[in-house]
């Protein structure tokens, strides 16, 4: 195939064939590599706590994954960035005459740079199971195993659904945490049904 062929059937492809996703069902994200399982962990703010607490929460971790050949780990925002907002400001802030305008958007600056301190802990954490060739019926006492791990090493931890799935690939990929319900199909909203 000629690579403007294959070009141009990329530019054809949905988002979901071009990030290789097969579905999502009510557990899981179905891929062409396999299954994944998402874990949510709950974070521990580690700057409150002893030396001897972070060493044991990180031991309790370890052992929990010794156990898991097949587990991932995963760490995204769960807030907006305001890196694009901040620089605008700048830029608008340096070519700003007025100086009353100036001093307007130097407190923008600063109140948005306070805004992205309080929300820097915003971090969601994530174990990611990979199934493969799991009979069905092993399926949910395995991932229950798992989360019973965790939750025995003190961890708050939860399996996610579709819809939390489905929030994480918004968040992942598109930096959209604002988005309240997210579509099961690419441009889903934007379909006029009798049109």
């Amino acid at each position: 195939m000629s690579r403007k062929k294959k070009a141009a059937e990329k530019e054809r492809q949905s988002t979901r064939q071009l990030l290789n996703i097969l579905g999502i069902t009510d557990y899981s994200l179905l891929t062409g590599h396999g299954e994944l399982v998402f874990f949510s962990i709950r974070p521990t703010n580690i700057s409150v706590l002893s030396d001897t607490s972070v060493a044991a929460r990180i031991y309790a971790l370890m052992t929990v994954l010794k156990g898991l050949v097949e587990v991932e780990m995963l760490c995204i925002n769960s807030r907006e960035n305001f890196e694009d907002n901040k620089s605008y400001l700048k830029s608008r802030t340096e070519a700003e005459n007025l100086p009353a305008v100036r001093k307007l958007l130097e407190l923008d600056a600063v109140s948005l740079d306070r805004l992205q301190i309080q929300m820097a802990t915003a971090r969601e954490f994530l174990i990611i199971v990979r199934l493969k060739n799991e009979k069905e019926a092993e399926i949910f006492p395995y991932l229950s195993r798992i989360e019973k791990s965790l939750k025995d090493q003190g961890f708050t931890v939860r399996r996610c659904d579709k819809e939390a799935i489905q929030r994480l690939l918004g968040v992942y990929y598109e930096q959209n945490v604002t988005t309240e319900v997210y579509e099961d199909n690419d441009g889903e909203r934007w379909i006029i049904l009798g049109e």
